[in-house]
């Protein structure tokens, strides 16, 4: 397996280590900002407006995926923060949730957006496809961290987690050897899903652009991102269940995105009213 940690640096008793997982991460929303800005001047809008609020949504991102990422391990009876609640700040570690990361940011676009008075649609539709494949970009960072994984396979792209990385469900070398154990690669699933969900909605933008009406194609990521979470989220078994649901957290989440995506698609081409509108 490969090192998370690239290189450490020791100044006395302080060390900084730059890791893996940073800078793919990083490296992956600097080349989708770049698209999207593409995308958004192409449109007829201001590529400077994706720069000017970069830092202020990755900000709100960053720490709104951790939070969720906290809640999502508390709530699945994990003790690791309760018990130590200094880690909630160690992001290196590893341990962001994209909706948390979805929220947040998503608050933090909107105000930049309100403040400037930007066409809040026009930058939804130029950043969507790029959200997609800023994700697929990062995915390959959970497998150098060995997370995100789901349950043992037989199948040949399988891949092997050590000890120290094993769900306490999967932590018994009896039955799991680590030897010849493998397991999903549920981040490489979400990400080929992602890479052609991207593709998809790039395609539609550009081939129809003059049907397609404000909003389109951030509501087809809504259905597009839904869906593809969902499906992943069958080979999770680290995800908290709902009581009473039989469904994760995140299942849930992600059906209620979809779901959401295809009403508003739908009244975006009055194919229906919905109930609290006013009637013209």
């Amino acid at each position: 397996m490969i090192d998370p940690i690239i290189f450490t640096i020791h100044i006395g008793s302080f060390q900084l280590a730059l890791h893996w997982y940073g800078i793919i991460v990083v490296g992956a929303v600097m080349i989708s900002a770049w698209l999207a800005s593409l995308d958004l001047k192409r449109r007829g809008g201001n590529p400077e407006w994706i720069w000017d609020m970069l830092p202020w949504i990755l900000l709100a991102g960053v720490f709104g995926a951790r939070l969720w990422y906290v809640a999502n391990n508390i709530a699945g009876g994990g003790t690791r923060y309760l018990e130590n609640p200094i880690n909630i700040i160690n992001i290196p570690e590893g341990g962001l949730h994209i909706f948390g990361g979805f929220v947040f940011g998503g608050f933090a676009f909107w105000l930049y957006a309100r403040m400037k008075k930007i066409d809040i649609w026009l930058l939804l539709d130029s950043l969507a496809p790029y959200l997609l494949l800023g994700q697929a970009l990062a995915r390959p960072a959970n497998f150098i961290n060995q997370e995100l994984y789901g349950p043992p396979t037989t199948l040949a792209w399988g891949i092997p987690i050590d000890a120290a990385h094993r769900l306490p469900m999967l932590s018994d070398m009896t039955l799991y050897p680590e030897a010849t154990t493998h397991f999903h690669p549920t981040f490489a699933y979400e990400m080929l899903w992602n890479f052609a969900a991207a593709g998809l909605l790039i395609w539609l933008a550009h081939k129809f652009e003059k049907q397609l009406r404000p909003g389109a194609i951030f509501f087809g990521w809504l259905v597009l991102a839904g869906i593809g979470r969902a499906i992943v989220e069958t080979w999770r078994p680290d995800q908290p269940i709902l009581p009473y649901m039989g469904i994760s957290t995140s299942r849930l989440v992600s059906l209620l995105m979809a779901l959401v995506g295809v009403v508003l698609l739908l009244r975006r081409y009055d194919v229906f009213h919905l109930p609290f509108e006013r009637k013209k």
